[in-house]
């Protein structure tokens, strides 16, 4: 592996795209998936009648690698990322990519840019970003006869710089994410494009987030626009939606299990809105920011204070800092969920 490269301002990173060496690309015909290509242009040229532009046929992942305090670059559990796009693919009628395909694609594209993984100590990481498309032309409601599968990477910074950061955040009754039996469930682009009018309405309020409802009855928590929801109950249990609407997170999925290692009780189940003023502690739940803790929902007229805002709940704390302890190496992987590239 390289080491980091020299004239990167690592400490002041953001979150959003930057040059890198190459990314990966995969192109499904005639019934099989081609040998990977490693591309230097960030551009992609593709029929005017792909099926991708015309019908959604698309689906992608966020995964992060990480540059450990003893040198090593990790993937964090692209293994589970690959298992949701296998599901999503089948869900929209795309050719899955294999497990091992989608985990060794991961590898062989970060050990190219090695040298764009931040250094240890920065808080920095590399996002990686698989997308699958359909590429061939489709002009009648049908799967597409070519696909492209591709993995981009770009280093990224610490999303809070000096520490968890509480934000505020907003129900509107006047939109859904997802319907009941719709595709709430899978990584699709389709989600976030029925979100981004409420996102936008929200941020220009000042509320960073919204938290989304069940869309058939406005009663029960789901999630909020790119994460999904935990509290903290005055029992100590950790409890998050059970829902078919709601996207299974790799993050939540991790800090469930977490929080079972320390000795937490985890909750999956309904979760009434009636509920929220009587937890604890919220919680958005990401790979961009692992956890972000909300002290504040607002629906309508109403204002739920929820706990302090310059106060992280001392569970949220130790779940955060478990996770980024794996992922950077200074805490036992007693759960193999780092996959080193060589």
């Amino acid at each position: 592996m390289k080491a980091p490269k020299k004239g990167i301002k690592w400490e002041t990173l953001g979150f959003g795209f930057s040059d890198v060496n190459c990314h990966i690309r995969f192109t499904w015909k005639n019934g099989k998936w081609s040998k990977p290509r490693f591309v230097k242009e960030p551009e992609i040229t593709m029929h005017i009648g792909a099926s991708c532009l015309h019908y959604g046929q698309e689906c992608f992942e966020g995964i992060k690698a990480f540059r450990q305090k003893n040198g090593k670059i990790v993937i964090f559990r692209p293994d589970e990322n690959a298992k949701r796009m296998y599901r999503t693919a089948e869900r929209t009628c795309m050719p899955p990519v294999p497990v091992d395909m989608f985990v060794d694609a991961c590898k062989a594209v970060v050990k190219r840019n090695s040298e764009f993984v931040p250094p240890y100590g920065t808080g920095g990481s590399m996002y990686l970003r698989p997308l699958l498309i359909g590429t061939g032309p489709q002009i009648g409601v049908a799967p597409a006869a070519e696909y492209t599968f591709m993995i981009m990477v770009m280093p990224v910074g610490a999303y809070y710089k000096g520490g968890l950061k509480p934000v505020r955040a907003v129900i509107f009754d006047d939109w859904d994410r997802a319907a009941p039996n719709g595709m709430g469930d899978v990584k699709v682009g389709g989600n976030y494009a029925a979100s981004l009018y409420a996102h936008e309405k929200a941020k220009h309020a000042g509320w960073p987030v919204e938290l989304y409802l069940d869309a058939k009855t406005h009663k029960y928590v789901e999630e909020f626009a790119t994460s999904n929801f935990a509290g903290i109950s005055k029992s100590g249990s950790y409890v998050t939606p059970d829902s078919k609407s709601v996207l299974p997170s790799v993050t939540n999925m991790s800090i469930k299990q977490v929080a079972e290692d320390l000795g937490i009780k985890v909750e999956c189940r309904p979760v009434p809105f009636t509920e929220i003023r009587r937890f604890e502690a919220v919680a958005a739940l990401g790979t961009a920011v692992v956890i972000t803790p909300v002290y504040e929902i607002t629906r309508a007229d109403k204002v739920i204070k929820i706990s302090d805002p310059d106060v992280v709940h001392p569970v949220l704390q130790k779940l955060y800092d478990t996770v980024q302890g794996i992922q950077y190496g200074t805490i036992k992987d007693t759960h193999n969920w780092c996959f080193e590239v060589k």
